[in-house]
C-alpha cells in the first residue's frame, strides 16, 4: 500500500496576546510552500489540521477556534527602515482555505520575540536588557507595526507581571503601535463609504444602523440593542444560536459588499477573515467569562465581537485597533456608546474582562486620518522544535 512519508518542518508554536498560531521562518518551509499559491496553504492546512467536519482539529496544531487555528511564516525584510515581514495565515476549521486577507493584531505581539530569538533581527539593534524595537512590516495589508519587546541578559523576557484579560497567567508586556492603522496606500477612506454611520439595509434581516470602518481590520460595528442584545453577552449565549449567527454572516456578507471588499455577496464566504462584525453598548456591570465582575465605571463602552463566525472569547487585536480609532472619531457608532466627544483613549469591556486602547484621530481636508494606534500584549513560546507533516500537496 502506497503511502506519502511525513516531513519534519522547524517550528515556533507561541501565544500572542489571547491567541495561539504556528511560527515558520520562510527559508525552513518546504521550497513549493516559499511562495504563495495552493502548495503553501495545503501545507498550512495539514500542519493546522483543516478542513476536518468534525470541527475539532484533531490531527493538528489547531484548538477547533478562529483564536487558535493561525500560521504566521516570517522572514528578514528588504525594506528600509524595517527589520522582518510578517504574514499571517487564518486557517479555516471546516473549509479547505486559508484566508491571507487581514493580520492578526494578538499574534503581532509574538512577531518581534520569535524574529529577535530566530536571528532575522540585525544584532546590532537588539541591546542585550532593556527593550527591543523591532520594525514589522505586516505584508497581509502592507501596514508598519512597531513592536516593543524586553530584553533580559541578552534574551526576550517572556515572563513577568502584565497581566491581560483573556490569558490566565501573567507575562511580560510588549507594545504594539500600528501605524497609519486607517491608510490603504491607494488613498482609500478610514470610512468606505465616506460615512461615520450608514444605514445598512439586509434583505431579509433588517436595516441597521452601522459604522463601517477600516482600521486595523475592516470592522461593521452595530448597535447592541438594535439587534436585541445588551453587549454584556458572553460566548454561549451566541454561538449556542444557530439563527443568530446566521444573522450576522448574512449582515457581514452584506457589510463587506458595502465597503467594497467584494464584487458579489457569494464572495464573502471565501473571505471568513474580514470583514469583522461587533455590536457596542455602553457601560453597564456585567460578570466575565473567568467569573470576575467588571463594574459600569471600569469601562467607557461594551463590544463584543465575532472572528470566523463565532462569537471571540475576548477581542481580536486588529478589531482593537478599529475599536480605538471609531471611539476616537466624533459620531461613529463606537464613539456615541462610549460617551461622544474627542477622546485619545478607550477601555471597552469584553467577554472576558476590559481593554484599554489609544488612537489620535484628526480631520485633514474633509478626511479622518489616525496616524497610529496603541496597545499592549503579552506573548510566550510554548513549544519549539519540528511539526509532522505528511507530504502531500506540496
Amino acid at each position: 500500500m502506497a503511502h506519502a512519508p511525513q516531513i519534519r518542518i522547524p517550528a515556533t508554536y507561541m501565544r500572542g496576546g489571547t491567541s495561539k498560531g504556528v511560527f515558520f521562518k520562510l527559508d525552513d518551509l518546504p521550497e513549493s510552500a516559499r511562495v504563495p499559491g495552493p502548495a503553501r496553504d495545503a501545507l498550512l492546512l495539514r500542519v493546522i489540521g483543516s478542513p476536518d467536519p468534525y470541527g475539532k482539529q484533531i490531527d493538528g496544531m489547531g484548538a477547533a477556534t478562529s483564536s487558535t487555528s493561525k500560521t504566521v511564516i516570517l522572514s528578514r525584510s528588504a525594506r528600509p527602515d524595517h527589520d522582518v515581514d510578517y504574514l499571517f495565515g487564518q486557517v479555516s476549521i471546516d473549509q479547505p482555505f486559508v484566508d491571507w486577507s487581514g493580520n492578526c493584531g494578538n499574534l503581532s505581539a509574538a512577531v518581534g520575540p520569535f524574529a529577535i530569538a530566530n536571528g532575522l533581527v540585525d544584532a546590532s539593534r537588539v541591546p542585550a536588557d532593556g527593550v527591543a524595537v523591532v520594525r514589522i512590516w505586516q505584508a497581509n495589508i502592507g501596514k508598519t507595526i512597531i513592536a516593543h519587546v524586553p530584553m533580559t541578559n541578552g534574551a526576550v523576557q517572556e515572563t513577568g507581571d502584565f497581566e491581560l484579560d483573556g490569558v490566565t497567567f501573567p507575562a511580560a508586556e510588549v507594545r504594539l503601535e500600528f501605524m497609519d492603522p486607517a491608510e490603504d496606500g491607494d488613498g482609500g477612506s478610514m470610512f468606505p463609504t465616506g460615512n461615520v454611520v450608514d444605514e445598512l439595509e439586509v434583505p431579509g434581516v433588517g436595516t441597521f444602523k452601522a459604522t463601517m470602518i477600516n482600521s486595523g481590520i475592516p470592522t461593521i460595528f452595530l448597535d447592541a440593542e438594535a439587534l436585541g442584545y445588551k453587549g454584556t453577552e458572553l460566548q454561549d449565549d451566541i454561538n449556542g444560536d444557530a439563527a443568530a449567527l446566521a444573522r450576522f454572516e448574512t449582515i457581514r456578507a452584506h457589510g463587506a459588499l458595502r465597503m467594497g471588499l467584494i464584487g458579489k455577496l457569494e464572495e464573502a464566504a471565501a473571505r471568513q477573515h474580514t470583514p469583522k462584525v461587533a455590536f457596542v453598548a455602553p457601560p453597564r456591570e456585567y460578570v466575565a467569562s473567568s467569573g470576575k465582575r467588571i463594574a459600569r465605571s471600569d469601562v467607557d463602552v461594551l463590544v463584543r465581537a465575532l472572528s470566523m463566525g463565532k462569537l471571540h472569547h475576548a477581542m481580536m487585536g486588529t478589531a482593537s485597533v478599529a475599536i480605538a480609532t471609531a471611539a476616537a472619531v466624533p459620531g461613529t457608532l463606537v464613539n456615541l456608546a462610549a460617551g461622544g466627544g474627542e477622546r485619545d483613549t478607550v477601555c471597552f469591556g469584553h467577554p472576558s474582562g476590559t481593554l484599554r486602547v489609544g488612537a489620535k484621530a484628526e480631520q485633514v481636508n474633509g478626511e479622518w486620518k489616525v496616524t497610529k494606534a496603541i496597545m499592549s500584549r503579552s506573548a510566550r513560546v510554548l513549544m519549539d522544535g519540528r511539526v509532522h507533516v505528511p507530504r502531500a500537496g506540496f
